[in-house]
């Protein structure tokens, strides 16, 4: 050390000695030592608000747990093997999901890719380099019910599949040719369908051709985890933000053992292939897993009576205001939790749907809900402890202040 150097350290020794005894240095040193906690919401001037509409991706879906950003924060201290991490968390999702395998995947969309990928290449790193060129492939088809053909299908068609649209089962039959690679099911789309997941899952099997589900919204309820896979589905893909409160951008997809060994090739870590750029990282994985296992523990009859007070106490505020009606239902799939839809008679409340929503959004706090003609959909599911009062007191606040006098 340098003769300044130990100067410089000698003359600021003493303070240090001080923090330790009593008076003023000892608080001194205990205000050197606390920083103010950033927050960088605040900071960023971003809005945030109360959630009665749902898990929608563009509200950032639901809210992790504790339990889960611990384990986010204290992964994200230690260096572990990527691979690693799948393998011992994939074995613990697929023992709880009744699967072979598993691994977690960048959301959803992401098991979809990767799942169709695995089901196309298997193992071989020739097919899995070639994608999303799949015109050298011998099964290159998908087959989808027509009214499963909506926007999610793209996420199989990014590796290069060629969807083959059928209606009935007897098209079914007739569209299994030597290039079918696979066929898929959207959970979402199940009542507008003309072919339901038994004769589906036993068309295919009969063929040996692999399915794929996509589930990404349709939990709870928890039974759902592992039904699929239950019912013969070769893969099942898992939205993990949503219902179960894991990351936003994880997900989850179980299955056939050789399948998801196929899919993994297709991924990240691995390079040359589609996947790359679908990232999940150690903190996410873990905390997906740490997600889904107090989520299939807690005690969901107890967290359904907590949803149906919240209703409650929605319903019996705004129903206060003459003119309004309410109506409370259960989806029969997806976001399969209570739905509040409050309607109005437009002669004795001058307000549009929009509107309302706009106010709510506008107001402290800001609210958000979603729309139709004349109407307002509420979901309690997301909300946090009290905020169904203070969603009532403001809904119904909004409706009394549009009642023509």
């Amino acid at each position: 050390m340098k003769r300044r150097d130990l100067i410089k350290y000698l003359s600021v020794a003493p303070i240090a000695g001080a923090a330790i005894g009593t008076g003023v240095p000892q608080a001194l040193a205990g205000t050197v030592a606390t920083t103010a906690k950033r927050d960088v919401i605040k900071e960023l001037g971003l809005r945030t608000f109360i959630n009665a509409a749902g898990t929608y991706t563009t509200m950032t879906a639901s809210l992790m747990h504790d339990e889960v950003v611990d384990t986010i924060a204290e992964s994200a201290k230690h260096f572990v093997m990527i691979n690693e991490v799948q393998d011992k968390v994939g074995e613990k999702i697929a023992a709880i999901c009744h699967a072979e395998s598993a691994m977690v995947t960048a959301g959803c969309w992401s098991a979809l890719v990767l799942g169709t990928a695995g089901v196309l290449t298997g193992t071989d790193q020739k097919k899995i380099s070639a994608l999303p060129n799949v015109s050298k492939l011998e099964k290159n088809e998908v087959i989808v019910q027509k009214s499963h053909m909506v926007g999610y299908v793209h996420a199989l068609m990014n590796t290069g599949i060629i969807p083959v649209v059928v209606e009935t089962a007897e098209e079914l039959e007739k569209a299994i040719t030597n290039k079918t690679a696979m066929m898929y099911f959207l959970n979402h789309e199940t009542d507008a369908g003309k072919i339901l997941h038994k004769e589906f899952v036993a068309i295919a099997k009969k063929h040996k051709i692999p399915t794929l589900i996509d589930i990404a919204a349709d939990i709870p309820p928890v039974e759902n985890l592992w039904k699929y896979s239950d019912l013969g589905f070769d893969l099942v893909c898992i939205s993990g933000g949503k219902g179960i409160r894991g990351p936003q951008s994880a997900g989850m997809l179980i299955g056939r053992k050789d399948l998801i060994a196929a899919a993994r090739l297709n991924g990240p870590p691995n390079g040359g292939n589609i996947g790359r750029g679908q990232k999940v990282n150690k903190e996410e994985i873990l905390g997906m897993y740490v997600a889904l296992d107090k989520y299939v523990n807690q005690d969901h009859d107890a967290e359904w009576k907590m949803w149906e007070a919240r209703v409650a106490v929605i319903e019996n505020a705004v129903k206060k205001v003459d003119g309004v009606n309410v109506k409370v239902s259960v989806p029969p799939i997806a976001n399969h939790t209570p739905k509040i839809t409050i309607s109005w008679d437009p002669s004795k409340l001058k307000i549009s749907s929009k509107d309302l929503r706009k106010n709510l959004q506008d107001g402290s706090p800001s609210i958000e809900v979603m729309i139709e003609p004349n109407a307002i959909n509420l979901t309690v599911f997301m909300l946090k402890n009290g905020e169904d009062k203070i969603v009532a007191k403001r809904v119904q606040e909004e409706l009394a202040k549009a009642a023509v006098s």
